[in-house]
């Protein structure tokens, strides 16, 4: 796709982007509405560009914990998926802890992460992450992992295909797509959940706590800088994912149809 076809397919999203700012921004002025309710987009950029130091250091740590939880969550779900994919046993055992962590509310876990690993411990924060993550992508990667016809099996099975073989020819590449779409969702989720567990208590120079302090101070233009951050972050990090499964998978009907 070359580089005109791509302004050209970002335009609408970049119109609808700034039209709905000029908008907010006249619709606040002239209803004078007060900051704590909803700040101008102007003073949330303002408060950014002050704010930057401290905000850049608070994001950076968060945004570090929030793709250790990602990086961690994921591997042990995938090997989870494996395993699951692999012994019917397993999956009996499995399926049923994986919905168990995936309905434990996150704000009940971030109290318990905090006397597990201690407020000033990244690992709480991590850990955290990695049980919101886990449940998306067990799930996605296993059906993948099984998604696999009766015919390609046995064409698998006319080769005398071994089952190292089935696994990596067969199952792995129809796996992908769904491991991607998990992902995909799991980036963003990662962000919630770093800035969830910090609200709860953790070091102050991380998002959660420093929009914590910024909102009990009034100070809530400072306060949406920080959360505005911490979106730009977590479309980064679906930005990333996007990247990785067209370079893993360029083979794939999504990602031709993208490129």
């Amino acid at each position: 796709m070359s580089t005109t076809t791509r302004l050209r397919a970002a335009a609408p999203a970049l119109v609808l982007f700034v039209g709905t700012l000029v908008v907010l921004e006249v619709a606040l002025r002239l209803g004078g509405v007060p900051s704590f309710v909803l700040p101008a987009p102007s003073r949330v950029v303002l408060a950014m560009v002050e704010e930057w130091p401290t905000l850049g250091t608070a994001g950076l740590a968060t945004f570090a914990g929030a793709v250790g939880g990602l990086l961690l969550g994921s591997v042990l779900a995938v090997l989870a998926a494996f395993a699951s994919a692999r012994w019917a046993g397993v999956r009996r055992g499995a399926l049923p802890l994986a919905v168990a962590l995936n309905s434990m509310p996150i704000i009940v876990l971030a109290p318990v992460a905090n006397a597990w690993f201690g407020l000033l411990n990244p690992f709480g924060t991590v850990g955290v992450v990695a049980v919101l993550v886990f449940f998306p992508v067990m799930i996605n990667m296993l059906r993948g992992l099984l998604s696999s016809t009766t015919s390609q099996r046995e064409l698998m099975a006319s080769y005398a295909s071994s089952r190292r073989s089935d696994l990596l020819r067969l199952q792995l590449p129809t796996a992908l797509p769904f491991l991607f779409s998990a992902l995909k969702v799991a980036a963003p989720l990662s962000l919630i959940g770093a800035i969830v567990k910090e609200y709860f208590g953790g070091p102050q120079d991380r998002l959660g706590q420093y929009i914590t302090s910024k909102a009990a101070l009034f100070q809530f233009p400072d306060a949406w800088a920080a959360i505005v951050l911490a979106s730009c972050f977590g479309i980064a990090l679906y930005v990333a994912v996007v990247l990785l499964e067209r370079r893993t998978m360029p083979w794939h009907v999504s990602v031709r149809s993208a490129a």
